[in-house]
Order: C-alpha cells, then structure tokens, then sequence
C-alpha cells in the first residue's frame, strides 16, 4: 500500500588470579577489580579524567545512532517536505493509533478535557465507551503532549517533529545503556564503545525505529536495557550501602517505565523472573539479592496497575503467580541448597515443580476470580506454534502466519556474522558457560558436610552480575530464535555480551593460561589492542557503507491512501463509523478522526470477537449476513482494499480469505488440498461480489469511492416497515 520512489538526482565475584600490583588506568582497560574499578569507587583524578572520557564516547555514540535512524527517516520518506496527510499516513498500522492520541492530546482545549476524553472515549471503538489509559499504553503519548503545550518550543518546532525527535533521541539513551552494561561487566569503556559500533551496524536486527516510530518496543527497550544496566551494577561485589540504594531505586524506576511503555511487558517480566530464578537455584545470588530483584519487578507492575486504573491483565499476569510462587515455595524449603549433589540436584527438581504448579494455581484463580480473557490469545498463539492447540482459531493463525512471529531466519545470523559480532558471542558463550557450570557444579559439591565458613557460594567462584548477562543473553536469544520480533531484545543484549568477551579478563586469561603465555603486561595489551584492532576494521569496512546509505533519497509515495483519507475528511460526516482492516482503519483514525469499528490493539477479548465479524466482508457470507454484521457495530461506511482481497503476498492457507474461510468451515479458494470436514460456500466472496452491482447487493451497499487500491461503500439503513404493511403480511401469512 504505502511505498517510496527513487528521488530524482539521488543515488541509490570470582576466583582471582594471582595478586598483582595496583595499576593506574589506562584508556581503553583499567586492572581494578571489578568491585573497586574507577567507574564506581576509584575518586582520584586520573580515574575521574578516563571515567568523563568514557562517558562522552558513550554519549558520542549515542548521538550518533539518533542521528544515524533520523537520517534514514528523513530520506526514506522525504519527511520534512510532503504534505501534512502524507505524513500522517507514513505512521504505518498500529503506530498510527497510537500517534493519533497524541494529536488528539494537542487539539483538545485544555490537558483536562484531553484526559477526560481518552479516559471515556467514544471514537476508537464505534458503540462503546472506553478507558484508553487503561486498555493502552499511551502515557508516553501523554507526557509528550503536556510538556510540547508548556514547553516555549511552538513556534519553531512542529509536533509532529517533537514526537518523532524524541523516540529517536530514545535509541540514544539505548546505545548508552548497552555502553554501560558493557563497561560495568569489563572494566574497561573500551567494551562500551565495541557494544555501541555493533549496535549501530546491526541496526537491522537491532532495532526497526526508523520506520515504525510509534510501536511500544521502541519506548520501552531503552528503559528494558536501562534496568539491565542498574541489575548489573546492583550485583556487583563490594558495593556501599548507598550504592545498593540507589540501584535499587534505579531498577524499580526503569522497570516501571519499561512496564509503563508496552503491553507485553509482563511476558518479557517472565523471562527475567525465570532468570533471576535460576540463578538463585544454582546459588549465584543471595536471598536478600533475589527478593529485591523479584519485589522490583512486582513494584513496578503494580505502580503501572495503579496508573492503568487497575487493569486486571496485570494483576493476571503470569510473571506476577510466578514471583508469589517462587518466594512461598523458597520460603517454605529453608533447606533447599543442603546435602549431596544427588540429594540437592532431587531438591531443585522438586523445587521447581513445586512452583510451577502453584504458579498455574494462582494464574488459574486470579484469571477465575478477575473473570479475565485479555490475553488468552497468546496463549493460543503459543499453544498452536508449538503443536497444543486448534491451529484453525482465527485470532492464533493471525499470528502464526505473520513472518514477525515464525521462527528466526538464519540469512539473520549471516548479517551478525558479517559484522564480526556473532564470532566473539559465540566463544563467549561457551567460555563463560563452561566456567558458570563447573561454579555452579562446585558449589553443590562443596556444600556438602563443611561449616558455613568452609562453604563457597558459586557467586564467590563466578561473578554474579556476570552470570546474569549470561542467562539473560541465553534466555532471550531462546525466545528470539522462537519469535522473530522477539529478536530486538536479544540483538542489542548481544553486543554488550560480545563486547565483554572481547575485553574482559576472564575469556582472555583462560585463553593465554591454555597457551601458557599469561602475564599482566600481555593481558592488557590484548584486551587492547583487539578491540582497537576490531573497531578499526569496522570503520575501514562500514563507513562508506554508512555514508551511501544516508545519502540515498527517497520520496513518500501513495497516492491511492492520500486521496482515500482526503475523500473522508472532505465528503463524510464528522462522526461517520468506517469498517475494515485493522491497519487502515488506525490511519483513518489518525488523518480524519473518524470513529472506527476496530482497530489494531488486540489485547481485548470483545474487541478481538469484533474484528473477526468485521472481516467477514473478505469471506464467503451473503450480504444479508454482512449487511447484519455491519450494522451491529454501528458502521456507516465499510472500506475494502483489492490487496486483502486479491492477497499474494502470504501463501494459500494464511491468507487472511483462507483464515475466515477455515474459521467458516469453507473450503478455501485456489489450487491445493482442503480438509475433508470443509464444505463450499453457498455464497461467493462479498469482497468481490458486491464490485458487480448485483440488486442484492446494491440494495444494501452504495459505492460511494473508489480507486485502484481501496473501494468505499455506504452501508444502508434498513427501512422500518410501516403498521399497515405489517398487518397485510401478517393476514396474508394467516
């Protein structure tokens, strides 16, 4: 639908090795302990000289990728030089829903009367009255148009420049984030900058802000590797009491903004809490360590349940039953890291089916009791990717045949490999790996039959905030490679672990102890010289690159859509009702601020019932039963697009015809098999019949536009039958 042309004139804690004496920092690597490095505790001069130095690179580089992905924004579409409406419809999908708040925000009369309205609105959902701030997470769309009104910023920047400057300026603060991360787990900023350079030249599969601006991803992961970051810290040996404060402060206040930002929030909590779980199981973290971590992430859900005006999805959340199952069941096995490494080994298993049955316990009572079905859909969505479910619900399939949510492709760890990022992963992984399993399988032998001073923890043998990126890497690469959209949480995480493997002291003594050539002076000159050696390879290899790809200029190009949406806001009345795709219709609502049936946020039952009845107009119904359907939720106007219709673009059997043809029990068009128990449609497509103007059609639809892509049709009023009609009927029926 939405495309751009070619511009015209443009061209295409650990065991330590032996002591050693205290070393001054050097610019790329600092000797200090991890405990005790410039970055935290060192005051003098020289380490707060290399400390300010490493955060201007971190800074640097994070001004770099926001204006690397503002770049490409611009020249892609032309930004700053097509019309108004144009711009508008660049907002693809959902991203336009969520951007239309924003406009709504700025043209209501008062901050007062734009709450009031999102909090009782009647536009988004024709025939209902919702709470947006409560179904949607629209509070960063919120806190921008109240500060844009009071900032004395009006005059001289648009809106929609402010709003779109800001979630780029957001990537910023993520390459920040992963710079520190990385120099937190190395020592040295060295690290940081190797993390931001491969952040940047993966921007691909690290990020997709550049053209999908509004999406919740894009303001929540920023906050997500903010929070990493804190948990790093907040584990680390030696910190001061103060110090454990404010990391706790700065995890419950990234966690809140993270869970604040996006729906799915409470899906990647679990992730983190299975983490932080293991890790507790494998004696990496203390108790003290592990309920803090656990009652940060449950603060900062219930602060978003508050501010959501208690939205019972969270209070249903599974990472939530998780955390009160995991702490109760902790609390009543005080033995739990006892005995043999049989005996403790027989201890976890048990453990850990403990707590995952009182998880679905609790899940399964707090959903009966909240009478909640929000978010049953991605459960059916996972239960049918993997084979436990009916793989015809409608609402599943809509899922399983979209690329985003298949199964990560490979050319993807081609690109990572090109860039020289999948390599040092890679060894990374099976260094650090191998050397948390032979801790964590030394702690449990150890435990056995010593006094409590005898015993070792495994995070006295392997670092903890160490043996947490691990595990996080580990995790989500996992959910990626089983979700493909789940891939940017893992990409960005990547290069802080590949970064740490090249200039950390723990792969490289390994390395050199192997080779029998280990010494202080050379383990620094390598952590040194081969992330210089990387970067400047980088450089000599991507910066032309770089250089010709923002300099390619395209142009916003969809004629079809700008004379839909200006056909709509000039022809129809203010409060007409349009039907049709989900993803249209978030930019009729944005560029015209028409009311709508349906709309892209899926995470509502009735709203998910809806869509399917509404698509109905792509599958094999009488215009009698679409006519019904219709009117039921209040539409005036039904748009069809030839692209759904006529669709090529997905294969036969996830077309979106063929998932309302399977969901009908129709036997779906084109050449292939169909299953025995389908049967054929005693009507034709609506989508394509009603194009030929049959009297059973024209007497319920009227064309009212049309163009090459879309085909706009008022849907009419049935008349009300008269008194004195019904009587003859009525005597003629006796």
């Amino acid at each position: 639908m939405t495309s751009v042309r070619q511009r015209k004139g443009s061209r295409g804690k650990e065991s330590q090795p032996p002591a050693e004496p205290h070393a001054q920092p050097t610019i790329c690597c600092s000797d200090h302990p991890p405990g005790s490095s410039s970055f935290l505790g060192d005051w003098s001069w020289k380490a707060i000289i290399w400390a300010a130095l490493g955060l201007s690179v971190s800074v640097g580089l994070g001004l770099l990728c926001c204006i690397y992905v503002a770049t490409l924004h611009e020249n892609d579409l032309w930004f700053s030089n097509i019309k108004e409406v144009e711009r508008e419809i660049s907002f693809r999908t959902e991203c336009g829903l969520y951007y239309s708040y924003f406009k709504q925000m700025l043209q209501a009369p008062s901050v007062q009367q734009g709450l009031f309205e999102l909090t009782n609105d009647n536009l988004t959902e024709s025939k209902r009255t919702i709470n947006l701030l409560q179904r949607m997470n629209i509070y960063q769309e919120v806190f921008l148009s109240v500060l844009y009104r009071f900032l004395p910023i009006q005059s001289y920047l648009e809106p929609v420049y402010f709003y779109i400057y800001t979630v780029f300026s957001l990537q910023a603060v993520y390459v920040i984030a992963l710079y520190l991360t990385a120099w937190l787990l190395s020592g040295s900023w060295l690290a940081g900058a190797l993390a931001g350079v491969w952040y940047i030249l993966n921007r691909v599969d690290t990020t997709r802000v550049e053209f999908t601006i509004s999406l919740r991803e894009n303001w929540s992961l920023p906050f997500l590797a903010l929070q990493v970051a804190a948990i790093t810290c907040y584990l680390r040996p030696h910190l001061s009491a103060l110090q454990q404060k404010v990391m706790v402060w700065l995890m419950y206040v990234t966690t809140f903004s993270f869970c604040l930002t996006w729906q799915f929030n409470q899906f990647i909590l679990l992730v983190q809490a299975l983490v932080i779980y293991t890790l507790d199981c494998l004696d990496f973290l203390t108790t003290t360590q592990v309920t803090t971590l656990y009652l940060t992430q449950v603060s900062g859900l219930l602060s978003v349940w508050l501010l959501q005006f208690c939205n019972s999805m969270l209070l249903g959340s599974l990472v939530l039953s998780f955390i009160m199952a995991a702490l109760f069941v902790r609390r009543c096995q005080p033995a739990l890291k006892t005995g043999s490494l049989l005996v403790r080994l027989a201890k976890l298993l048990l453990h850990t089916a403990l707590v995952l049955l009182l998880t679905f316990i609790i899940n399964y009572l707090a959903k009966t009791i909240l009478q909640l079905r929000s978010d049953e859909h991605i459960y059916k969505f996972i239960k049918s990717k993997f084979g436990l479910g009916l793989t015809r619900d409608f609402d599943a399939s809509l899922y399983l045949c979209e690329e985003a949510f298949g199964l990560l492709p490979l050319d993807t760890l081609e690109r990572l490999a090109g860039t020289l990022l999948l390599h040092p992963y890679g060894l990374a992984l099976l260094l650090l790996g191998g050397a948390m399993a032979a801790a964590a399988l030394h702690s449990m032998k150890r435990s056995t039959g010593r006094s409590p001073e005898q015993k070792r923890g495994a995070q006295e043998l392997f670092r903890p905030d160490v043996a947490y990126n691990l595990l996080h890497t580990l995790f989500y690469g996992l959910l990626a490679f089983s979700t493909m959209r789940m891939k940017y949480i893992w990409t960005g995480h990547m290069c802080v672990v590949a970064a740490y493997g090249v200039c950390g002291k723990e792969a490289w003594t390994l390395l050199l102890g192997t080779l029998r050539c280990n010494s202080k002076i050379l383990l620094r000159l390598v952590r040194c010289a081969v992330p210089l050696v990387i970067i400047s390879y980088l450089y000599y290899k991507f910066w032309p690159v770089l250089l010709e790809e923002v300099s390619e200029l395209r142009e916003f190009y969809d004629p079809d859509t700008v004379e839909l949406m200006t056909w709509i806001s000039t022809k129809t009345p203010q409060h007409a009702v349009f039907a049709g795709s989900m993803q249209l219709l978030a930019g009729i609502k944005l560029c015209t601020g028409r009311v709508l049936t349906n709309h892209p946020h899926y995470e509502d039952k009735d709203l998910r019932e809806r869509t399917q009845q509404v698509y109905q107009v792509y599958a094999q119904r009488s215009p009698e039963e679409v006519h019904a359907i219709l009117r039921a939720v209040g539409a005036d106007y039904v748009v069809l697009e030839n692209s759904i219709c006529y669709e090529r673009r997905h294969r036969r059997g996830c077309r979106l015809r063929d998932l309302l043809d399977l969901a009908n029990g129709h036997i779906m068009d084109g050449e292939g098999d169909n299953d025995p128990d389908l049967v054929s449609a005693t009507h034709p497509r609506f989508c394509e019949a009603i194009k030929s103007d049959a009297q059973a059609y024209a007497a319920l639809f009227t064309r009212t536009f049309q163009n090459k892509t879309f085909h706009v049709y008022r849907v009419k009023k049935k008349r009300k039958k008269s008194g004195k009609s019904l009587k003859s009927e009525g005597s003629a029926s006796r």
